[in-house]
C-alpha cells in the first residue's frame, strides 16, 4: 500500500455548483489528508465538471480532476465506473470517497480493483500509524454501530448523506485544476436507463430542511399530516416527514420517508409526533442538532433518543403549541 498516498473523492455537480453530498465529501477528506499530510484530489465527471472545479477547491480540494464527458445519459453508471477505474489506477489515492447514492458503481469498482468496500458509513476516521481508516456503519438494523477496516488498496468507502460535515466556503483557497481524458468504452456498457419519472414535493426537500416535524403511525392515517403537522411545520418555518409506517401505508409520499432505508437527515430542530422510535428510524434522524418528541406512551423508545420530551396525546400537545408560536411570532413582528 506504500505506493498509494492521498484522499480522492467523487463530487456530481450541476452548472457550476457541487453537490451537497461533495461538499461533505471534501470536509471528511480535508480532516483525513491533513491528518497524515496528504492531499485532497477531487474527481468531476460531466459537462459541468470545469465550472465546479473552483468551488471544489473553495470548500477543500488540492487538485481538481475534471472529465468533461461523463459518458451518455443513459448508461452512467457504467460511463462513471470506468472514469472512476482510470483515474484510480491513475493517480493510486490510498483511499476513495463518494457518496452512498453511489454505491451500485463503487461495489462493482471494488470488484474490478480487488479491493474492499465498506457501504452506508456515518464516520470515517484515518489511523496516522498504520494510514488505514476506520469506518462506521449501522449493523443489525439500525440498533449497533460496527467499525470495520480494509486492508487492500484503495480503500473505498461509501458516506451516507449528512454523515460529514463541509468545510466554510474559502474562497481564496489555492488549487489545481487538471483536466482528465478518460477512454470511455462503450462495448462494456451493461445497463441503460430507460426512462426518469420524477415526483413533485415541496420546494425544500427533506433531507436538506434545517426543521423537520415529522409524523409517526401514531397519527392513525394521512389527515393529521395535511393539517396538525403542518400547521406546526409553517410556524416553525419547516418541512413535514414521515417514519416508514405512514409512507408504506400511502399517508404520504415516500419522498417523506425518514429512517435506515429512507431518507438520512440533519437539522437543527427534528420535531418526531407519535414516533415510537425505533432504531430504523433513528438511524435517518440521529444527527439532528436538537430532536424534541411528543408522544402519550411514556415508555416509547423515542424518549431514550430525544432532547426534549412531551408525554400526551398530540391532538391536544401539538395545537397548543403551534398557537404559542404564532404568539410569540406576533409579538416579536409588533
Amino acid at each position: 500500500m506504500s505506493e498509494y498516498k492521498n484522499i480522492l473523492i467523487y463530487s456530481e455537480a450541476s452548472k457550476d455548483t457541487l453537490s451537497s453530498e461533495g461538499k461533505e465529501l471534501l470536509g471528511g477528506a480535508r480532516k483525513l489528508a491533513d491528518s497524515i499530510g496528504e492531499q485532497v484530489l477531487c474527481l468531476i465527471a460531466g459537462k459541468d465538471a470545469s465550472s465546479a472545479a473552483a468551488q471544489a477547491i473553495a470548500y477543500g480540494a488540492d487538485t481538481v480532476l475534471c472529465v468533461s464527458d461523463g459518458g451518455p445519459d443513459g448508461n452512467r453508471e457504467d460511463a462513471l465506473c470506468q472514469i472512476l477505474e482510470h483515474v484510480v489506477k491513475t493517480y493510486l489515492p490510498r483511499v476513495l470517497l463518494v457518496s452512498q447514492k453511489n454505491v451500485d458503481v463503487a461495489t462493482r469498482l471494488g470488484f474490478k480493483l480487488d479491493t474492499g468496500v465498506c457501504t452506508d458509513c456515518v464516520n470515517v476516521e484515518m489511523n496516522a500509524e498504520t494510514k488505514q481508516i476506520t469506518q462506521t456503519r449501522s449493523v443489525y438494523g439500525g440498533a449497533a454501530r460496527g467499525v470495520f477496516t480494509t486492508r487492500n488498496a484503495p480503500q473505498i468507502s461509501c458516506v451516507r448523506a449528512k454523515a460529514l460535515s463541509p468545510l466554510e466556503y474559502d474562497g481564496s483557497r489555492q488549487g489545481t485544476i487538471e483536466p482528465v481524458q478518460v477512454p470511455i468504452d462503450p462495448g462494456q456498457f451493461r445497463t441503460r436507463t430507460v426512462s426518469e419519472v420524477k415526483e413533485e414535493g415541496t420546494a425544500v426537500k427533506v433531507e436538506n430542511a434545517s426543521i423537520i416535524v415529522c409524523g409517526g403511525r401514531g397519527l392513525g392515517g394521512p389527515e393529521p399530516f395535511n393539517t396538525v403537522l403542518k400547521n406546526l411545520a409553517d410556524a416553525l418555518g419547516g418541512v413535514v416527514g414521515s417514519s416508514r409506517p405512514p409512507a408504506d401505508n400511502g399517508w404520504v409520499s415516500k419522498a417523506l420517508h425518514i429512517g435506515l432505508t429512507g431518507k438520512i437527515v440533519a437539522p437543527s430542530l427534528y420535531v418526531a409526533i407519535a414516533v415510537s422510535g425505533a432504531s430504523q428510524h433513528m438511524a435517518g434522524c440521529s444527527g439532528s442538532k436538537t430532536i424534541v418528541a411528543i408522544n402519550n406512551d411514556r415508555e416509547a423508545a423515542i424518549f431514550r433518543e430525544c432532547d426534549y420530551g412531551v408525554v400526551g396525546p398530540y391532538e391536544e400537545v401539538v395545537p397548543a403549541l403551534t398557537k404559542k408560536l404564532i404568539e410569540l411570532k406576533n409579538q416579536k413582528t409588533a
